[in-house]
């Protein structure tokens, strides 16, 4: 018995270099005394006196903030640093050397008399605040960061952080010792939104090139020009409305796709926009027409609009056809 007490005395030496003598350690450190009074309760369980064991395991938890159930199975050398609000279940399982800070939670998900708690593997360290639920299995050597929720198995020397926790890198098994560099744990969130941006960006570049392209493929993608007895500044603004109406499969104008023939004003302020379709038999034709009456309705001065379809160019169909298959 009071080799195992030696040793829970300099696995606090090991695992918190603020412990200064032994004295210090025996009387200041509440993770040790809910160990020691976890013992007690754990015999007292094992030997079916439920209720004096609840009681220790009530008692501990009153001295110490420290609350694990008589019925939890904790290895050796297990250390709970600070420990205020550390919650360990009745079917939870700690292995050896397993180091927790203040605020852990191994609780469980079901209300049925079964395994319902994790079990923590060998050399795992377990971050402030952190809560595990679930009869799932934290493998030896892992590490999870403060604050991470987990509710899915951790393999092996792996590194979980985040809400729900997530897989950060490639697992390392040959860990030997507790890593409390936890402001150096990757976020794997962070990493997915800068690969993503990375992606937009490289996109968005070949976006400004095709849009480009498309303007050498096609003479008609110049700005358009409105015949008829038109003002300067209805003019500009009919140019300005058909700019906004995009295809919605390549995301270019109609202008820059050079769909746009010809567009004619009256003496009434009615506008008539020729369109030059690359497929007339396009599932999106009614809803461009739609959108060009809209826009160009919207302009202040216009009376009326009239759409016109007309035959694409021999060569405007292959050109355009090149310059979509070009983005995809």
């Amino acid at each position: 018995m009071f080799d195992r007490l030696r040793e829970d005395v300099q696995t606090v030496f090991d695992k918190d270099p603020a412990a200064r003598s032994v004295w210090e350690v025996l009387t200041c450190y509440p993770g040790l005394h809910a160990v020691w009074f976890y013992r007690l309760a754990n015999w007292l369980w094992r030997h079916h006196l439920r209720y004096p064991g609840r009681l220790v395991s009530h008692l501990a938890r009153w001295f110490t903030g420290i609350e694990i159930h008589p019925g939890a199975r904790l290895g050796r050398r297990v250390f709970i640093d600070h420990g205020m609000g550390v919650v360990i279940g009745e079917t939870a399982e700690v292995g050896d050397d397993v180091l927790m800070y203040q605020g852990v939670v191994l609780g469980g998900t079901s209300l049925q008399k079964e395994k319902r708690h994790p079990t923590i593997g060998k050399n795992v360290t377990i971050g402030s605040g952190a809560i595990v639920l679930g009869p799932i299995v934290v493998g030896d050597n892992a590490r999870v960061g403060a604050g991470s929720v987990v509710v899915r198995a951790v393999p092996p020397g792996a590194t979980v952080v985040g809400v729900p926790a997530r897989l950060t890198g490639t697992p390392d098994t040959s860990r030997a010792t507790a890593d409390l560099q936890h402001g150096d744990l990757p976020d794997p969130v962070v990493r997915a939104i800068s690969e993503s941006l990375d992606r937009q960006g490289k996109l968005e570049e070949r976006l400004r090139a095709l849009e480009k392209k498309l303007v050498s493929f096609h003479p008609s993608a110049a700005p358009v020009a409105v015949n008829g007895v038109v003002k300067p500044e209805l003019a500009e603004s009919i140019r300005a409305a058909l700019n906004e109406v995009l295809d919605p499969e390549v995301g270019l104008s109609l202008v820059q796709m050079g769909f746009v023939s010809d567009v004619l004003v009256d003496e009434d302020h009615g506008v008539e926009v020729r369109l030059a379709l690359d497929d007339p038999h396009c599932p999106m034709i009614e809803y461009l027409v739609d959108q060009v009456r809209r826009k160009v309705r919207c302009v202040n001065g216009v009376q009326h609009v009239l759409v016109t379809l007309l035959e694409a160019p021999p060569g405007q169909t292959a050109e355009c056809q090149d310059a979509v298959t070009a983005r995809t």
